[in-house]
């Protein structure tokens, strides 16, 4: 760098390309990381939806015979027929890239979904591949 003895000054030469570079290096990160968070926040919205679909599904396993037997309660979902119509339910909804598990919760049933989800963008250094979750419950109250 090359001191200019009337102002005291140094070459600047090329300074400004480093700062452009940088600022372009800061640009492109800010744009994935929104970019992944939309999709990210997307794919939890998709998940949501299919986990309430599967917990009504699962409503379908409600004990017939206790639901129009009693008012003012709760009529108890079988856990078993809960698997088998949520299972059916992604069968038709041709879902086939998520993991879901059904938990007895009280009466009702808990419906737990997860799927990997690819990012669009993947800087370095970042992991390729994110895991989503979501669930949803039901319990059926008879008034």
């Amino acid at each position: 760098m090359k001191e200019d003895a009337a102002t005291g000054a140094g070459d600047q030469t090329g300074q400004i390309s480093v700062t452009i570079i940088g600022f372009a290096l800061v640009v492109g990160l800010m744009v994935a990381a929104v970019v992944d968070a939309t999709a990210l926040y997307l794919e939890h919205r998709r998940l949501a939806d299919l986990a309430d679909g599967a917990a009504l599904a699962a409503s379908e396993g409600v004990q017939r015979d206790r639901l129009y037997g009693q008012l003012g309660g709760t009529a108890p979902l079988d856990a078993n027929a809960a698997r088998r119509d949520v299972a059916r339910y992604f069968a038709e909804a041709s879902v086939s890239d998520v993991r879901w598990r059904i938990a007895q919760a009280g009466a009702g049933v808990r419906v737990e979904l997860v799927r990997t989800v690819a990012l669009p963008i993947v800087p370095p250094g970042w992991d390729s591949a994110v895991t989503v979750r979501s669930d949803a419950g039901v319990v059926l109250r008879t008034e």
